[in-house]
């Protein structure tokens, strides 16, 4: 079996444990009810994570502010990635604070932040989530595992379930970040064109 074959055979196996999971599943329709309702309110849905967290916290909201399935008026969305804002952070504070000046600045009673970390350690991550809850906001957070301090923070904590390497938890949170999409636009009636 080739390397690919392997990496195929694992990840099916993943998504299948997390389809049989229930916890992961009302995790999962919390989550896609938090950010529906944020929405419906006139809130905001901020995403944050480091490396290729970052990434798919970039993805999910450019899905949102521009199309993922079907044609639809943008949604509010967007992902803490300004590399201005990151760098002048970081060079005055700290790393650890990178995300969360952002939540100080824009996050309002009733937004949703996305905190997407593979190991729920993370401090910066963390740190974004602590100003989200001081801010009024509600936390989704997507780690491997709830009792990380990052699940710990949360209101909601979707766990992808542990893994020796993090690319397979971070493919995990891409299948979830695309599901969450769905769920958004399927709340709001958008169909698929």
């Amino acid at each position: 079996m080739g390397v690919l074959q392997e990496n195929l055979l694992e990840n099916a196996q993943r998504m299948a444990a997390l389809a049989e999971d229930a916890a992961f599943g009302a995790a999962f329709d919390r989550a896609a009810d938090a950010m529906i309702t944020s929405l419906r309110q006139g809130g905001t849905l901020l995403a944050c994570g480091n490396g290729g967290s970052m990434t798919n916290a970039q993805h999910f909201a450019e899905e949102l502010t521009g199309r993922f399935r079907g044609n639809r008026p943008p949604l509010r969305a967007m992902a803490i990635s300004d590399p201005s804002h990151l760098t002048c952070v970081a060079n005055d504070y700290g790393y650890e604070f990178v995300f969360s000046k952002f939540v100080e600045a824009f996050a309002r009673p009733g937004d949703v932040l996305l905190a997407l970390s593979t190991s729920g350690k993370s401090p910066n991550v963390l740190r974004a989530a602590e100003a989200m809850k001081a801010a009024g906001g509600i936390v989704v957070a997507s780690s491997a595992t709830a009792e990380s301090p990052l699940g710990q923070v949360a209101d909601v904590t979707i766990a992808l379930g542990p893994s020796r390497w993090a690319d397979r938890v971070q493919e995990s949170e891409l299948v979830v970040i695309h599901s969450l999409m769905q769920a958004i636009e399927d709340g709001f009636g958008y169909s698929a064109e």
